[in-house]
């Protein structure tokens, strides 16, 4: 470090934001995922001890990435590299690894390349890496929001290890506003501050397990707040939500939290629990899912499990995805919701989805199935010389619309593709396909 990065370094020591000065620096202040770091945890060996192998770091903002980067940066005797993946490209990888293989070769010496946002790498880059990571010219220490099985190289991942963080809870978020308040040196314990517990609480809450957006928010109630005739700054409850107005919802629509939110939501509908559908169905439109793969997820849905049981569901889910199209958000989140209420609570019945999967899968399998003569069209000059209609009955001549024939082609005579289940509207197909099946029809 030259004497420019040493004084900015200790600038940001000094005046940089509160969760910055506030970084852990070794395990000892480290707070939370003790699964993981805890004492006598793997990864929290490998980095004592100094023998630290490829991995990667999956977690929320605000979980400990960085800072687990940077306390093996303390730890290790390794020569350390740092890139961060949003700004860095192939060249800056290439240079970080001809340097490695220069000290390894002259010196022996290991690097460690921590490789910031690690998603952000294109195919390409991380390509770049595999060779040397593989051949331990380089150990990675990657660190990421995203999942790591959807956005990194399957060959690197798999020559690493994935320890995932996990969002802080309001125990460990409260010892970190304790800690703030409390370090003279890096905190503000120098500042007298009074907070009321509800404060406290709001604060906890509302940061939703970052530990960086709780410790900034702390700093903006206990800096703008004007110490009282004793000096010292009292943060009420109102001076807290102040301090963080509004809670960030984690979603992103690329990632875990959309195909987890996703998947929650479609579940909670097929489980009939209307709560848990809205409350997956509002997180999304927080979070700013696309409205119309909303109403897409949700014409599937009343298809394939609501189906036959509520044959009205389609035409609630349709009517919901015309309203988005016309109105759009965020009127349309009611509509959405009316339909999302409608098929957690209608009768389930997958019958139309596994029926035509079995028709598919007989169409596929067939040899030689061909529509029966009766069946065939005879709406043309010469089809009846053909034998084409002939011996067909017209049902609408017989009681109930309804005479037994032969449908089906001969190769699948006797298979049932569609079997009713006993729930909602079903229950009355299958009382007319009963009385269809009884030998006086025949």
């Amino acid at each position: 470090m030259d004497l420019f990065e040493y004084q900015q370094a200790l600038t940001s020591k000094q005046q940089g934001p509160l969760a910055s000065r506030m970084r852990p620096r070794n395990f000892h202040e480290f707070i939370g995922q003790a699964q993981i770091v805890g004492q006598g945890r793997l990864l929290r060996r490998a980095i004592e001890a100094d023998q630290l192998s490829s991995i990667i770091l999956h977690g929320p903002p605000g979980t400990g990435k960085t800072t687990i980067a940077k306390i093996i940066a303390e730890s290790t005797q390794a020569h350390f590299e740092q890139l961060n993946a949003v700004t860095a490209g192939i060249n800056d990888l290439r240079q970080v690894v001809r340097s490695a293989k220069e000290r390894l070769g002259m010196y022996g010496t290991k690097t460690i390349l921590f490789v910031d946002e690690i998603h952000r790498f294109n195919r390409s880059q991380q390509d770049a890496l595999l060779p040397d990571v593989e051949e331990g010219t380089l150990i990675l220490v990657g660190a990421t929001t995203e999942n790591p099985s959807f956005q990194v190289n399957a060959a690197l991942l798999s020559r690493s290890l994935l320890f995932q963080l996990e969002l802080l809870n309001e125990e460990e978020l409260t010892q970190i506003i304790d800690q703030a308040l409390q370090d003279k040196e890096r905190g503000l314990g120098n500042i007298q501050v009074q907070m009321d517990p509800d404060a406290c609480r709001h604060l906890v809450r509302m940061a939703g397990g970052d530990s960086r957006r709780v410790l900034n928010a702390l700093e903006m109630a206990v800096m703008t707040t004007t110490p009282n005739a004793d000096g010292i700054r009292h943060i009420t409850l109102e001076i807290a939500e102040e301090s963080i107005q509004r809670k960030h919802v984690r979603y992103d629509q690329s990632g875990d939290q959309h195909y987890d939110t996703v998947s929650a939501w479609i579940k909670s509908m097929r489980g009939s629990d209307p709560d848990a559908s809205l409350y997956y169905l509002a997180k999304m439109i927080l979070g700013g899912e696309d409205p119309r793969f909303i109403a897409r997820r949700i014409m599937i849905h009343a298809a394939e499990d609501v189906g036959m049981a509520d044959p009205r569901a389609l035409l609630i889910a349709s009517a919901a995805a015309h309203a988005v199209e016309l109105i759009g958000l965020p009127e349309a989140q009611i509509p959405l919701a009316e339909a999302v209420i409608y098929l957690a609570t209608a009768p389930k019945s997958n019958s139309a989805y596994t029926g035509i999967q079995k028709a598919l899968e007989a169409v596929k399998q067939e040899i030689h199935a061909e529509v029966p003569h009766h069946l065939r069209d005879s709406h043309f000059p010469g089809a009846k010389a053909q034998g084409r209609g002939k011996g067909y009955q017209y049902p609408h001549d017989f009681p109930r619309g309804y005479t037994p024939q032969q449908y089906l082609p001969t190769e699948h005579l006797g298979k049932s593709f569609y079997q009713p289940s006993a729930h909602g509207y079903e229950q009355k197909l299958s009382e007319f396909m009963r009385w269809m099946k009884q030998p006086s029809q025949s």
